[in-house]
């Protein structure tokens, strides 16, 4: 099932490369930052690496927001 064309037009672009925040608070990986890895209908696999250990995890679009790198 996709998201509806007019929720996707609201979204930020989210693709491959992108810096992105989990901004759902229920969720385990609240306010982790990763990176995008890939993109399919309505959900993302994101990375993140914590030092020793790496992960890849599937949110909802709707659960992530991008973030501006450049600003720091």
């Amino acid at each position: 099932m996709t998201a509806p064309s007019s929720l996707l037009q609201e979204l930020p672009p989210i693709y491959p490369g992108v810096a992105v925040r989990v901004i759902n608070p229920n969720d385990t990986y609240y306010l982790f930052e990763g990176q995008v890895q890939r993109v399919t209908d309505d959900h993302a696999a994101v990375l993140f690496e914590g030092g020793n250990w790496d992960k890849l995890v599937t949110f909802r679009l709707t659960e992530l927001e991008v973030v501006d790198k450049s600003r720091r």
